[in-house]
């Protein structure tokens, strides 16, 4: 894991096409502004693993019901 420090109003760049800008500090609390193509998904990490979790039991059920159906 690559750790950088930034203050605010200070950006990273990952790749050519996206950009996080540290907006604001409160506390403990970090707000980042990401700029990336629409292409590319961001999500928190409890969204995204609450994704991650549907798609696996559609693909479970997916299989169940392709099993059955022959």
């Amino acid at each position: 894991m690559l750790v950088l420090s930034r203050q605010r109003d200070e950006s990273i760049f990952i790749g050519d096409n996206i950009k996080i800008t540290v907006v604001d500090i409160r506390g403990d609390k970090v707000r980042l502004g990401i700029e990336a193509p629409t292409e590319v998904p961001v999500h928190r990490q409890e969204v995204y693993e609450a994704i991650q979790r549907e798609h696996q039991r559609g693909a479970v059920a997916g299989v169940r019901v392709e099993g059955t159906a022959k």
